[in-house]
């Protein structure tokens, strides 16, 4: 009589629900999965290496590339370490345009997420939705930065510059007329203050759209709800943090419970799920974004009224305007100074951690005294989630796993850094 016995599929690298490149050497008895086993290194760039090889200032735009869905949120984790061992004061300006900017990243990255994670489960058209919403805050990351993803926006002391008084707009083209360049431009005749205002009066309707197109649909339901369940109790033995322990019943959030900048003086809810399954996850996300819009409008409102200093005026760490570089001499060595050489930042050690989209992104540092860290470890929270799939989805049918994979919102570029 012939042996019965599992077989083993590759799941990835290059499978469009792989989120990146990961692959999945699965065990299969039939279609239900005995074992998952991620392997992990197809991607690794060596962020934490490369870090001590490079000055203070040039290793920031290496957070942009970690998880390259929430670039700012991962500035802010590393500008908050080098402030800890610097002791710079930033203005309070500056820390309010962090939040801002740091919630609507996670809204670009629960709508990423959100399409995608659709995407993976059948469902066409949220995709298209969640990109109509993203390319108007990508256009808010471009005006302030210049760049549409690897922004480099945050500095240590605050940030780069102050916001601009103008949005960018159309241009005619042969595949526009008049009519539809005017409707596109309508909410960019004034401020980027004013456009982002516009916007936050505007998505609350787009995230009813996506709840009437997923929230009570029976496919849906029957993709998500009971799959890849996690206990309370399992979700904080495995490190889980972010939507991924919210989703199983704990209502962690760092900006509530280990407050940064300016979040302890603004109103937010926390979402919990109950049940702990993909399901609670998705909707843990939705209200996330409603709870963000919500922030990033607070913050408008006391942007407007409130002007001031966005970066230290500490030369030895930010460098001078562009006039007084050009006017003063002194100002013009500490430019020259400081992106050459860097500026030194104290020995010692520090732990900085955000509450990033997908978790807790904490950056840990060490530094001997020079212009560059003698250690970065970057504590990703898709690597802990990651670790977890292989107990998710036992006893789940191949399927499920895609759906369990989307849940867990992964980017390999801060699992492989």
């Amino acid at each position: 009589m012939a042996e019965i016995r599992n077989y083993t599929l590759n799941f990835g690298p290059q499978h469009p629900a792989a989120h990146g490149v990961l692959r999945l050497v699965l065990e299969l008895d039939g279609e239900v999965v005995q074992r998952a086993d991620p392997h992990i290194g197809l991607l690794h760039r060596g962020t934490e290496k490369l870090a001590e090889h490079k000055t203070f200032i040039q290793s920031l735009p290496y957070m942009d590339r970690l998880d390259y869905v929430s670039m700012m949120v991962n500035e802010h984790a590393y500008c908050l370490a080098i402030e800890k061992l610097l002791g710079v004061a930033v203005p309070v300006r500056a820390q309010y345009i962090r939040v801002m900017f740091d919630e609507i990243t996670r809204i670009l990255n629960h709508l990423l997420w959100l399409g995608a994670h659709a995407l993976d489960c059948g469902a066409m058209t949220v995709f298209l939705y969640a990109f109509r919403e993203r390319e108007d805050l990508m256009d808010c990351y471009e005006a302030v930065s210049g760049a549409r993803m690897h922004a480099a926006y945050y500095r240590p002391g605050g940030v780069y510059r102050d916001l601009p008084d103008s949005m960018p707009q159309y241009l005619a083209s042969q595949f526009r007329n008049a009519k539809t360049m005017k409707e596109l431009n309508e909410a960019r005749q004034g401020s980027l203050l004013d456009f982002i205002a516009d916007f936050t009066n505007r998505f609350p309707k787009y995230v009813d759209e996506y709840e009437e197109l997923l929230t009570n649909n029976r496919i849906w339901k029957q993709r998500t709800v009971g799959i890849g369940v996690v206990t309370p109790e399992r979700a904080l033995a495995l490190g889980f943090t972010g939507p991924m322990l919210r989703g199983s019943g704990i209502e962690w959030d760092l900006r509530r419970k280990q407050p940064y900048e300016v979040y302890d003086q603004l109103k937010f809810d926390i979402p919990v799920g109950v049940n702990g399954d993909c399901y609670d996850r998705y909707l843990c996300r939705i209200h996330e974004m409603r709870q963000s819009n919500s922030i990033v409008r607070q913050c408008i409102d006391w942007l407007r009224a409130n002007p001031g200093p966005v970066i230290t005026d500490n030369h030895k760490v930010a460098p001078p305007s562009r006039v007084q570089m050009k006017t003063s001499m002194e100002d013009l060595i500490h430019h020259f100074k400081l992106f050459t050489e860097g500026f030194h930042v104290p020995e010692g050690e520090a732990y900085a951690a955000v509450e990033h989209p997908k978790g807790e992104f904490g950056i840990y540092l060490i530094s001997d005294g020079a212009n560059k860290p003698y250690r970065l470890k970057i504590r990703a929270p898709g690597y802990a989630h990651l670790a977890g799939l292989d107990e998710m989805s036992r006893g789940h049918m191949l399927a499920d796993v895609v759906a369990i994979i989307g849940t867990q919102d992964i980017v390999f570029g801060e699992i492989d850094r």
